[in-house]
């Protein structure tokens, strides 16, 4: 119970030298390959799942779009699974980082946008300033508008780190309460432990819906800008 909170968020390290990369660099050898003409169960249910996210999130854009498709579907492989591995006990989860979330998120928007300004610059001015607006209030509207557009991408990064952060503390305070609770109440621990993998099954499914709809959101900026 003295343990330090936040312990499981701190980088690892290797003789002192910075272990983050080679975690971030670990999740795309579990997903597996075949050589093979004919492929297994596992393979075929991995290419149904990306065709079919691939379909839904590349449905409304045009041909242009379309292009970042393999992006974005590296994307949400990459997130979920950095996600799923941090959930196994005395791991680290790069993505309860914000400086690696915003890394993931400014890059991918500022791409966009500036897709958007070459290709379509007079939608892209026309977001700024809604049309019927009074004249008194063009000032602030612009204002207003410019500030929730650079403030997408630091939404996008908070969202993710906020929700990974918050399971992976949850989860921490209840298995130490029920190890806490074991030598004294064997009714209560059962019931706290019971909890806790209810916890778990839904972090698993938060692990994957945070996944999609940090890609999701990427993907309605894109089609904003194509």
């Amino acid at each position: 119970m003295n343990e330090n909170l936040f312990a499981s968020f701190i980088a690892p390290t290797i003789l002192g030298l910075p272990a983050a990369v080679l975690i971030i660099l670990f999740p795309p050898l579990l997903i597996p390959t075949s050589k093979y003409l004919i492929n297994n169960r596992l393979i075929t249910t991995q290419q149904w799942l990306i065709k079919l996210t691939s379909k839904q999130m590349m449905a409304m854009h045009n041909t242009k779009g379309r292009t970042w498709s393999l992006m974005l579907v590296s994307l949400i492989i990459f997130i979920a699974t950095t996600n799923l591995l941090g959930l196994l006990p005395h791991s680290f989860t790069p993505t309860t980082q914000l400086s690696m979330n915003l890394a993931m998120a400014i890059p991918l928007w500022a791409g966009a946008v500036i897709m958007g300004f070459r290709s379509k610059i007079k939608n892209a001015l026309a977001h700024f300033l809604p049309q019927g607006t009074p004249t008194p209030l063009i000032p602030m509207l612009v204002i207003i508008e410019t500030i929730s557009l650079l403030i997408q991408p630091m939404a996008l990064a908070v969202r993710l780190t906020a929700n990974i952060t918050a399971g992976h503390l949850l989860m921490h305070l209840i298995g130490s309460a029920t190890l806490a609770m074991s030598t004294i109440n064997l009714p209560s621990t059962l019931t706290i432990f019971t909890i806790l993998i209810l916890l778990t099954i839904l972090e698993i499914a938060v692990a994957l819906i945070q996944a999609y709809v940090f890609t999701l959101l990427v993907s309605l900026y894109l089609h904003d800008n194509t």
